[in-house]
């Protein structure tokens, strides 16, 4: 009974996130203490005919988590902690070992971020509002960060996900021969996606296998494509939401470099194309030189 909460200062905290934009108050906010439970209630939010909105850490500015109908119910995933330690594991289809962490949907981006520091390892997910986001909202919107630039955003390092679907089911997705950098530089991509029943049920039909053109990713030139939401049909990544809940994960972790410099620039002419220039041409410079990596 305590994470059923019908309270006002539950339904009016949920009812905006970082946009502050507000259309309705939810009805309830449900707090679920482990992922095991995700699907069932789902499940008797369908029998109750509520909206279902997840929710982690309300840091988003896209309005995803915003109810825009008095029978919504917000399922708030930040009881979802558990962050295992950093750990070796051959990637999928191939023989490579490398090292990567898991993490619950509710888990704080910066205790990922540390737990790989403290490894000399690097997290590359690293949002502006890591301090306070979560990782199944990271997930969700794909986020991105400084490290990007080097090792691309939230669908180029995760390796697994689980969630649960809007029929209140099990999908897993785990991503076969990574290539430790930005997806869209990999010739083919391959997903495999296994659905399981609620419970302990069998798994309904074979393993399916998704092979998407790394290309099909990203507009050249773009670090992110936040315009292509269907993403090749790959489920739940940079969904906000739409396609389920996303209740844990697997991302691979990066070598650091021995050294970092930090390097300031500031600009005073009023031409932005100048600017934009300067910055593209240290990238490229720094692009074809051996052992130097850039981040933003």
């Amino acid at each position: 009974k305590d994470n059923i909460d019908f309270s006002g200062l539950a339904r009016v905290s949920h009812s905006t996130d970082a946009t502050d934009w507000r259309v309705e108050h939810p009805i309830l906010v449900l707090h679920p203490d482990n992922e095991a439970e995700i699907a069932d209630l789902v499940q008797a939010c369908i029998e109750l005919d509520l909206t279902i909105i997840p929710r982690g850490g309300g840091t988003g500015y896209t309005g995803g988590a915003i109810p825009l109908f008095e029978n919504t119910v917000v399922i708030n995933l930040e009881k979802l902690e558990t962050l295992g330690p950093v750990r070796q594991q051959t990637l999928p289809g191939t023989k490579q070992q490398v090292s990567v962490i898991d993490a619950e949907a509710g888990v704080v981006t910066r205790r990922v971020s540390d737990a790989a520091a403290q490894q000399k390892l690097a997290f590359a997910v690293d949002p502006t509002s890591q301090d306070a986001s979560t990782i199944g909202g990271n997930i969700a919107m794909n986020a991105g960060g400084k490290k990007a630039v080097i090792w691309g955003t939230a669908l180029d390092n995760l390796l697994h996900w689980k969630m649960v679907t809007p029929d209140a089911n099990w999908l897993e997705v785990t991503r076969l021969d990574h290539n430790m950098g930005k997806i869209h530089e990999q010739e083919t991509v391959r997903f495999e996606i296994n659905r399981y029943a609620r419970g302990s049920g069998p798994a309904q039909g074979s393993k399916e296998l998704l092979e998407i053109p790394g290309a099909a990713f990203r507009k050249v030139g773009l670090g992110k494509d936040v315009t292509d939401k269907f993403l090749s049909g790959l489920p739940g990544i940079q969904k906000e939401g739409c396609d389920g809940l996303i209740t844990s994960s697997t991302f691979v972790l990066h070598e650091v470099p021995e050294f970092t410099r930090t390097l300031c620039l500031e600009f005073f002419n009023q031409d932005v194309g100048k600017d934009v220039s300067a910055i593209v041409e240290i990238k490229d410079y720094i692009d074809t030189t051996d052992g130097v990596m850039l981040a933003g």
